[in-house]
C-alpha cells in the first residue's frame, strides 16, 4: 500500500519582540542572501522591519534589536499617524496645508482658495470615491512637476531621460535606470516644491552618474545649488508624507 507524502509545512514567519512605547512590538524578520550586516529600518507605512544574513541565528538578532530600541523609539516618535483622504481631511500641497471639500455631482477635481486663502480641493461625486479621486489627481500633479523640473535639468545637462515614471516606493523617492528610465514617488508633490525639483535633479545626475561619487554630487550642486536644504528637509519631514492618504 502506498501512503501519499504529508506535504511540506511552510516554516513560520520569523519575527522578534521588543517592549517599546509601552506596548510589546513585534518585528517581522527578512533574511537576504545579500545580506551582509544586521539592518533594522522603519517602514512609514508598515513599521519596524529587521533584515538578517541567512545564517544570523534569532538570538543575535534579538540582542541587536535590544542595542537598538533607543533608536527604534525616537523614530516610532517621530512618524505621523495615518491621514486618509476624506471630506474635511487636510494635507500638504507643495508645502501648503490644502483642505479636501467634497461636494455633490459631477465634475472634475478642482484647486480654488477657500475662506482665509487657504487651499481647498474641491471633490465632486460619491463620497467612498474621494480617496481614488484625490490620489488620482496628486498622481497626474506629481507627473506634471516632475516632468517640467526633469526637462529643466535635463536641458542644462545634456542628457536626455528615457522616460519617467510615477511610483509609491516606501523606500526611496526615485531612482534611475542604466537605461535612463527615471522612477518618482508621487508623494513629492506633497512636499515644497524645492525638494521636488531636488529629488528631479538628484536623479537627473544619475544619468551622468551612476553612483554617489564626489563628481555626482558636484552635478548636483551645480543643477540644484539649494539642494542641502531640501535633504535636510527630506530627512526631517519625509517620513511624514507616506502617512498621508494611507488608512489607518
Amino acid at each position: 500500500m502506498r501512503f501519499a507524502p504529508k506535504p511540506l509545512l511552510k516554516p513560520a514567519p520569523e519575527s522578534v519582540r521588543l517592549r517599546i512605547c509601552g506596548q510589546d512590538l513585534v518585528i517581522p524578520v527578512k533574511r537576504n542572501a545579500r545580506a551582509r550586516r544586521l539592518t533594522l529600518r522603519l517602514d512609514p507605512a508598515f513599521g519596524p522591519v529587521l533584515t538578517l544574513p541567512v545564517r544570523t541565528r534569532l538570538g543575535e538578532a534579538e540582542r541587536f534589536v535590544a542595542r537598538n530600541a533607543a533608536w527604534l523609539e525616537a523614530r516610532l516618535d517621530r512618524v505621523a499617524d495615518a491621514s486618509p483622504f476624506a471630506d474635511g481631511a487636510e494635507l500638504p500641497l507643495r508645502g501648503e496645508p490644502c483642505r479636501i471639500v467634497h461636494r455633490t455631482g459631477r465634475g472634475l477635481i478642482r484647486l480654488q482658495s477657500g475662506e482665509a486663502g487657504t487651499l481647498e480641493l474641491q471633490v465632486p461625486g460619491e463620497a467612498d470615491h474621494i480617496a481614488r479621486r484625490v490620489t488620482e489627481w496628486l498622481k497626474r500633479e506629481a507627473r506634471r512637476d516632475l516632468t517640467r523640473a526633469v526637462d529643466r535639468h535635463c536641458e542644462r545637462l545634456g542628457k536626455p531621460a528615457k522616460a519617467l515614471r510615477i511610483g509609491d516606493a516606501r523606500s526611496r523617492w526615485g531612482s534611475c535606470t542604466s537605461a535612463g528610465v527615471l522612477t518618482f514617488s508621487w508623494r513629492l508633490v506633497l512636499a515644497p516644491t524645492a525638494v521636488l525639483d531636488y529629488l528631479a535633479a538628484h536623479e537627473v545626475a544619475h544619468l551622468r552618474e551612476m553612483n554617489h561619487s564626489q563628481a555626482f554630487w558636484d552635478i548636483v550642486a551645480a543643477l540644484d545649488p539649494g539642494h542641502m536644504a531640501s535633504r535636510r528637509w527630506l530627512k526631517q519631514h519625509g517620513a511624514a508624507l507616506h502617512a498621508v492618504g494611507r488608512e489607518g
